[in-house]
């Protein structure tokens, strides 16, 4: 995804079926904010006393998007059951993608964590401290149902878009291919929607949610989906070890008694066993 320069501050009451959210954006690394302790539950240590604070790049639905003025999805879901062990609330900061890439956001202290449907890479783990896999990602070929492709092997030649700086993007370039770069998800889709481009590579549970839609349903069909062994991590500052350990112990909670598959159900559609079966990361 672009870095967006300018963007708007915006602060949202935001709530899911466990916590109370609030996004905020424009955080400086020394607007500390509230008063009391910053050490949470565990002896966890956060950048703001009384909330565990998570950088994202909205929209990324099913993960995060904002719904009738709320931050929720599956994402949101995963990180409120942190916070809850914590016995603080989560609040949201919304930031370009590539903050997260470089663990620029996490070494400012503008957050504690990121969550923004990102896939564990080891170039990425040169910057950032990822928690166990929480998702098995794969990539999905979305066409126009009158263009006449049916596979990813037909994307030669023709106008390709993936959204910037992700795991699809990259997919495609090492495929040969020259995709047209766009900021964010929905923008990948209206790109699609207004014939700027003829397909799409991206993540297959963003497409899940697009055809969830009828009219995208109508319009769109999945030509391919590619399982290029993606695996969706939470990340922390490298060092942060409660943190992550926090994370991890939430994650493998929630999978324990039946969470992860209500919230996976809730936001991404059938449950898919093999996406609970992500083996753990090496440190």
């Amino acid at each position: 995804m672009k870095t967006t320069l300018g963007r708007r501050t915006r602060v949202l009451a935001a709530t899911t079926a466990t916590a109370g959210l609030v996004l905020v954006a424009g955080c400086s690394s020394d607007d500390n904010g509230g008063s009391g302790s910053k050490t949470a539950a565990g002896g966890v240590e956060v950048v703001k006393a009384g909330q565990l604070t998570t950088c994202t790049h909205l929209p990324y639905p099913p993960f995060q998007s904002e719904i009738d003025g709320k931050v929720q999805g599956f994402d949101v879901s995963l990180i409120d059951l942190v916070a809850d062990d914590l016995g603080v609330k989560q609040a949201i900061v919304d930031q370009p993608f590539e903050n997260f890439k470089t663990g620029g956001s996490l070494n400012a202290g503008q957050c504690d964590l990121a969550a923004a449907g990102m896939t564990i890479t080891e170039e990425r783990k040169k910057n950032v401290d990822f928690s166990d896999p929480y998702f098995e990602a794969t990539q999905a070929v979305l066409v126009d149902k009158k263009s006449g492709i049916s596979s990813f092997a037909d994307l030669k030649g023709k106008k390709v878009g993936a959204q910037a700086q992700t795991t699809g993007e990259d997919y495609a370039k090492s495929k040969g291919l020259d995709p047209v770069s766009f900021e964010s998800s929905d923008a990948v889709i209206n790109g699609l929607r207004t014939g700027q481009v003829q397909a799409v590579v991206i993540d297959y549970p963003v497409v899940q949610g697009w055809l969830k839609d009828k009219a995208n349903a109508d319009a769109f069909e999945v030509a391919e989906q590619i399982n290029t062994g993606e695996q969706y991590g939470f990340t922390v500052k490298k060092g942060n070890t409660k943190l992550r350990e926090a994370i991890n112990k939430a994650i493998a909670d929630a999978k324990a008694d039946g969470t992860y598959k209500k919230l996976y159900e809730q936001w991404i559609g059938p449950y898919d066993e093999s996406a609970a079966s992500a083996s753990p990361s090496a440190s």
